[in-house]
């Protein structure tokens, strides 16, 4: 999805063209599961941080490609909304120090796009949602020029039969907010609705021998990711989930699939339909099965580069999602792209997560016993949605009918879990302490990203250009959010 395409308009052939190549490319996918030719390589860890471009005084700024164009890298690309970037660093082995190059290399990405922004007078920031965001703003005249989004956005049009996009979004009751309503409902007419979501997503490159137990790892682990995470709790000025990129994107491609029992249509962005079992080519097939293609290209290339499959994946959005890629040599590896986490508080916040996520899904996957047989696929997104919803206050379910509120269950099972991971992966101890040690100080306070933007609105009142300085000048600053005052 992120390569651009030559055309935005298809006709009835063009789809049969694409199922036909689609159907042989998942067949030869399925082959090469069975086979194991797949790259045999130790964990490789990835990312990609979105951002946003605002004004001086806060709001989103519909710039960028005056902005891509003069920073002039390859690492930084476009997004769905002219006001949102894409920030692409070089993945690294797990092992040793790579997690710290991984880091550094974000930095510094980041550091050239602030001094960008600054000789047009912006700012790049990076939050789940904007909290000045209007609804407004989300409009055609401020969609990235790309064939890829205007074909895009036909086609969820034409899926959507011509209705339109409905939000209905509803906050907890404990999670009220002075001046702020808490419910949400309104209707779009086009995509850019998605273009209000902003994340952090973390790759995980696996063995075909190990790929099943991380994938289902990924899936558990997402409850707690999305809550220590959360950094989204205004939309268009409604106080409403924690992170509430996660009902906004997924109703705004409120898509249903085909196939399947009655009453069992599986979105287009979804949770996903059920723990993987003897490999990850069951989510091909899946995605072949059940789900419409969306952009039916002519694509060129060998048939076992799998062209036609990974574009089709690269429209089905679960919140894990499997995918395939190639190296240099043409050899195909394995990975697993982990979506929960919002974009933010600060760069030091983010890889603090990212460290913890795979320490933690490391844990998961080698645990002797495996955890998918422990804790059901509906205790395990029941767990992401409330987390979603409420944060790290969200009672779950865990292990053997366990339940306790989510930052308790950080703090005592799943830090030592993370920790034991990390020695297991060999990442090097100076990066994987300082890291547990923020997310440890984030559990036992509270104080993520929403948890703080929350505060400050209830303290000063909802004046979302002031939240949204303030936010960015302690962004800035550096500090982890469990430090930020008011």
């Amino acid at each position: 999805m992120g390569q651009e395409i030559g055309a935005a308009h298809f006709r009835h052939k063009d789809f049969l063209r694409f199922d036909e190549a689609l159907a042989a490319e998942t067949d030869l996918l399925h082959d090469r599961f069975e086979q194991g030719r797949f790259a045999q390589a130790p964990p490789v860890a990835g990312l990609e941080l979105e951002a946003w471009l605002i004004d001086r005084d806060g709001h989103p700024a519909p710039l960028n490609q005056a902005f891509l164009e003069r920073l002039g890298s390859p690492d930084v690309v476009t997004e769905l909304a002219r006001f949102n970037i894409e920030l692409n660093v070089a993945p690294q082995p797990l092992a040793g120090d790579g997690l710290a190059r991984l880091a550094a290399d974000l930095a510094a990405t980041w550091a050239r796009c602030q001094a960008c922004a600054d000789s047009f007078g912006l700012k790049v920031v990076s939050i789940g949602i904007l909290p000045t965001l209007a609804q407004a703003q989300l409009c055609l005249a401020n969609m990235s020029v790309s064939n890829r989004y205007r074909a895009l956005n036909e086609q969820v049009l034409r899926q959507h039969h011509g209705r339109p996009v409905r939000l209905d979004i509803a906050a907890d009751p404990q999670a009220a907010t002075a001046g702020c309503p808490g419910h949400l409902r309104c209707e779009h007419s086009d995509v850019m609705l998605e273009a209000g979501t902003t994340s952090f997503q973390a790759h995980l490159q696996v063995t075909p021998a190990t790929a099943t137990r991380y994938y289902n790892a990924a899936i558990i682990a997402s409850a707690p990711m999305v809550a220590l995470a959360a950094n989204a709790p205004f939309l268009f000025g409604h106080a409403l989930w924690d992170e509430t990129r996660v009902p906004l994107f997924e109703q705004a491609l409120d898509i249903g699939s085909r196939g399947g029992l009655p009453g069992q249509s599986l979105p287009r962005v979804s949770f996903g339909s059920g723990y993987a079992g003897y490999s990850l080519a069951e989510c091909f097939r899946e995605n072949q099965a059940r789900f419409e293609v969306m952009l039916p290209l002519a694509l060129e290339g060998p048939q076992e580069r799998l062209p036609h499959l990974r574009l089709h994946n690269g429209t089905i959005w679960r919140w894990n999602r499997p995918l395939i890629g190639f190296d240099a040599e043409g050899a195909a590896h394995l990975r697993i792209e982990h979506r929960v986490m919002a974009a933010g508080p600060t760069l030091g916040d983010m890889c603090a997560n990212l460290v913890f996520f795979y320490g933690l899904a490391a844990a998961l996957a080698h645990d002797r016993e495996p955890p998918e047989l422990r804790l059901p696929f509906a205790a395990a997104r029941d767990n992401f949605y409330a987390a979603a919803r409420c944060g790290l206050a969200a009672p779950v379910a865990w292990m053997d009918g366990q339940a306790l509120p989510l930052g308790r269950l950080v703090q005592e099972t799943l830090l030592p879990h993370a920790a034991a991971g990390l020695r297991q992966l060999g990442v090097a101890d100076s990066i994987a302490a300082p890291a547990l040690r923020i997310i440890d100080a984030r559990a036992a306070s509270g104080r993520t990203g929403a948890d703080w933007q929350r505060r400050f609105v209830a303290a000063n009142g909802a004046d979302f250009a002031r939240l949204t300085r303030e936010y960015a000048a302690r962004q800035a600053g550096g500090a982890p959010v469990h430090a930020w005052g008011l």
